[in-house]
């Protein structure tokens, strides 16, 4: 095994293990100051990780006729977002890059949406159901932002390796860099919507469809999806942390290193932030501001078709 291989196993590893090990502690970070922000006390920080023993630690509870893809679309789900963290830097050099490019990427961000569209599926609830209909909207729409995103910046770079892609490649442009400035709003805009927080998380939607997709889940396989939902958290904050601000990446380790996770820290407040002073929107609203934003998307991807 030579130095190469054990280098990218090494960081490979270091990426799942920190977003497994941060996850939790983010999602009680973004529970507490939105606590505050509404003069409540909250739950204390380290809540999710007591919450995810507590599910892992209950019996699995399966009948002769629970469908095989409700079973697998939970680990699926987890699966998919470790394998999406070996795929972004995270204050190093993406670990896999020579495995996979912005396409697999691409597919990859979808599956883990494609996942709890299975969940819901094939627990064939009415609520569930309702669910599934609402993220299949939003995803629809939703979607498309990140590609036309990852689609300029490969455009930009004349690439689809991943490494030069997510190092800032909306940015590197001949003068001012218009098509950046463009999709840097759609994504601060749409970011919430992609962490599925408040105000767009009208799939799952605790006070109207009792989690939506996940409504018949429980136990382990429960665990298993919500600890992809707060992964999705520093994921989603990784890719834009990448291709948005990617000042200091390039820093010795830990410095570089560092500045990242507080890049990520930053995000997370805003999404609390957010989250706590915006009232959750209905579908039709959060559809038309999607379709709003994809047209804007569609006009910045336009302007770095021409190298603008």
């Amino acid at each position: 095994m030579n130095r190469w291989m054990i280098w990218t196993i090494l960081s490979s590893l270091l990426n799942v293990a920190m977003v497994l090990l941060l996850a939790p502690l983010f999602q009680g970070i973004l529970r507490k100051i939105t606590a505050r922000i509404q003069s409540r006390q909250g739950p204390p920080i380290w809540q999710p990780y007591f919450d995810l023993l507590k599910l892992l630690g209950k019996e699995d509870i399966e009948s002769g006729e629970t469908p095989a893809m409700q079973r697998f679309a939970a680990y699926l789900a987890l699966a998919t977002v470790l394998t999406l963290a070996c795929l972004v830097p995270m204050g190093r050099a993406v670990p896999l890059n020579g495995a996979g490019d912005v396409i697999l990427l691409i597919y990859l961000l979808t599956l883990s949406g494609i996942c709890t569209l299975m969940a819901g599926l094939a627990a064939g609830s009415t609520y569930s159901l309702l669910g599934v209909s609402r993220e299949m909207m939003s995803m629809i729409t939703l979607e498309p932002l990140l590609v036309i995103v990852l689609v300029a910046g490969a455009l930009h770079v004349r690439s689809l390796r991943l490494e030069p892609v997510l190092s800032g490649s909306v940015y590197q442009t001949a003068g001012t860099p218009w098509s950046g400035v463009i999709l840097l709003g759609v994504m601060l805009l749409a970011f919430q919507a992609f962490v599925q927080r408040v105000p767009f998380d009208i799939s799952e939607a605790e006070t109207e469809l009792m989690e939506g997709p996940l409504v018949e889940y429980s136990g382990p396989k429960l665990a298993l999806f919500k600890y992809a939902h707060m992964a999705k958290l520093i994921i989603y904050s990784a890719l834009f942390a990448s291709l948005f601000m990617p000042w200091g990446s390039h820093l010795v380790f830990p410095i570089g290193w560092l500045l990242f996770w507080t890049k990520v820290f930053g995000l997370v407040v805003l999404v609390s932030v957010v989250a706590a002073t915006h009232a959750r929107y209905r579908v039709d609203q959060a559809i038309r501001y999607f379709a709003g934003l994809l047209v804007a998307a569609t006009a910045g991807l336009v302007l770095a078709t021409y190298g603008y």
